[in-house]
Parts: structure tokens; sequence; C-alpha cells
């Protein structure tokens, strides 16, 4: 077992929680995420951390958020010197899933050219391809129909990560069609359908 899930004897299976890595980033669709941890906190066994952008931030309050949140801010105080740990590689070997929920134009961009300028960036960078790696995009629908949007979204689903597709509905500008965030009961049915997927614990 991995240092800090230790195995309780039991005649059922050996005990260890799953680990999902929350990222959100600058969509309105980011207001949600205080219901969207709450949702996946029910599912049990399950630990959940959010690495959050700096432009995310402006969308939710800090204070709802019942788990531990990283941002640009937390790698940088975390490493002084050589030996120190590096805040997004301690993150990548926690998580056995990273969901990004929302994932706004700008950072769809920025991943699927290798962009990485923030913890999470730096985060999807390092993932180890072995593990689910799911991403909500949410955006207006304008920017979702620009041309570049579906292949930037083919390069991520070329790495091997899985697409939650945006729906149609009324976004938060007033104009109607494609592009919001998938429903919060989507995202968690998702999550929970990969984690028995790759055979990860999904009880306590």
């Amino acid at each position: 077992p991995e240092p800090g899930f230790p195995v309780e004897k039991s005649s059922s299976m050996p005990q260890k929680k799953s680990c999902v890595l929350v990222g959100v980033t600058g969509s309105v669709a980011a207001l949600k995420l205080p219901l969207l941890v709450a949702e996946l906190l029910k599912i049990p066994g399950l630990e959940v951390k959010v690495v959050t952008t700096e432009r995310a931030k402006h969308f939710y309050n800090a204070q709802e958020i019942p788990v531990t949140l990283y941002s640009d801010e937390d790698e940088w105080q975390l490493w002084k010197g050589r030996s120190d740990p590096v805040l997004h590689i301690e993150l990548r070997r926690w998580a056995d899933l990273m969901l990004v929920a929302p994932l706004d134009a700008n950072t769809l961009a920025k991943l699927a050219n290798g962009i990485c300028d923030n913890l999470l960036t730096c985060v999807i960078r390092a993932w180890d391809l072995r593990k689910p790696l799911l991403f909500c995009p949410a955006m207006n629908t304008a920017m979702w129909e620009h041309p570049i949007t579906a292949q930037q979204v083919e390069q991520l689903k070329g790495f091997g990560y899985k697409e939650i597709p945006c729906v149609v509905k009324k976004l938060v500008c007033g104009d109607e069609g494609r592009g919001a965030m998938a429903e919060v009961w989507t995202i968690v049915e998702s999550v929970k359908r990969i984690l028995e997927e790759q055979d990860l614990p999904t009880q306590s």
C-alpha cells in the first residue's frame, strides 16, 4: 500500500481510498465547484483535493470548499531548495484520477500545446498517462464553435484523456447554444464509472 493508506485486515477486500484531484479553471462554470466537490464526496471511499487557477478563484468562495485547495502560490511556497518536494509532482503521485471541471478555452489551448505555466497545467503535463484524466469543456458558444476548439479537444483525446462533453443551454452571458459544462450529476456518474472500470475502490 502507498504511505498514508494502511491496509485494514478484514474478510473482504483490503480497504483503500480512491484519490481524485479536481482541476478548476476560469470559466463561469467554476461557480459549481462547491456542488461538484460535495457530490464527489458522497462517493464512498473517495478522497478529493482541488487545484485551481488564479482566474477560477473569481467564481467560487474558497470557504465553501471542504477539501484542500491548492493554487500557484502553494507550489512556490512549498519549494525553497533542492531537497524540497515539488507540489505538481506530489499531486500527480497522490491522485488515482484527475478531473478538470470546468476546462476553459484558454487552458484547453495550453494543454493541447503542452504549455505548463501554472500549478494545474504542470500537474497535467506531468500526468501519468496510465491513470484516467477526465475533462469537461466549458466556454461561450462562439468560442466552442471556433474551428480550433475541435482540434484541441481531439488533441487531448489523442493523449488518452476522456472528454465529458459540454451541453446546450442558455449561458450566463445570455447566449444560447453548446458550450455549457456538463451537469454535475453527469460528471459525478462519469467519475464513478471510470473508477469502477479501473477497478479502483469506491467503497469505504
